[in-house]
């Protein structure tokens, strides 16, 4: 399905049409995939003989298909990998809005709510490239210099990938101008922004002091925000590819 002005998006049914602000919601690719793409920590909810579970997990994304991986003993992944009907939130704090009512106190945030079934990458070679992927997509080349992981290895974990069924993006973006001022009352109001960001390296024991210097370190500098140093291993990533 394409939006209103031609571009892919995913197709809302009740159970993904956001009812609450629904003008804070988008389903096209792009909203989602933006949304997406600037995290690593996800939450997979998802049902077991009636009990619902959510379990925080890393996560990456290659066009509509999530993929999250773990032990090989894990329910949540047995489970889910059977089929299971599935839901994974990805969200951001962005701003805490502070107004001078307490209703009027509120967020700035990004979130995804994704729907689908997964099912478990069984194939070895698939499911090492996938691997390779994740770390490619975090550190572009790294998969290049690391051991290649062994056939016992990969048989400790197991992979999940889900194509996405449905999905909606919501967002809000406040500046403060659409807080009401109260007259009579001196309360500051206003946002105060919130980022998550690279500190300063921990090298560890055997490194003696070093810093990381190489290509595929190098957009996770301290200071840097978390989603654009992610952006910017992803287009390097990206762009390897193209070049290979």
């Amino acid at each position: 399905m394409d939006d209103a002005t031609g571009h892919p998006a995913f197709s809302p049914t009740e159970r993904s049409r956001v009812r609450r602000r629904p003008q804070r919601a988008r389903y096209d690719e792009a909203a989602v995939f933006e949304v997406l793409d600037a995290g690593l920590m996800a939450h997979v909810g998802y049902v077991i003989d009636g009990q619902p579970f959510v379990t925080p997990t890393a996560y990456w994304r290659e066009g509509r298909r999530l993929y999250w991986h773990g032990a090989a003993a894990s329910r949540m992944l047995r489970v889910v990998g059977e089929g299971a009907p599935v839901c994974v939130t990805v969200s951001f704090l962005d701003g805490l809005i502070v107004g001078r009512t307490g209703i009027t106190h509120s967020l700035n945030y990004r979130s995804v709510m994704a729907f689908g079934r997964a099912r478990i990458v069984e194939d070895a070679e698939a499911k090492r490239a996938a691997m390779d992927a994740f770390i490619d997509r975090l550190y572009a080349g790294r998969p290049l210099k690391l051991r290649p992981t062994t056939d016992e290895e990969l048989a400790r974990i197991v992979l999940v990938e889900m194509e996405i069924e449905e999905a909606s993006a919501k967002t809000r973006r406040s500046d403060g101008s659409d807080l009401v001022a109260e007259e009579g009352w001196a309360a500051w109001c206003g946002v105060l922004p919130v980022e998550t960001r690279i500190g300063a390296p921990l090298p560890a024991p055997a490194m003696a002091g070093e810093r990381p210097a190489s290509a595929d370190l190098a957009p996770y500098a301290e200071g840097a925000p978390l989603d654009a140093a992610l952006a910017e291993a992803s287009r390097a990533a990206a762009s390897g590819r193209l070049e290979a």
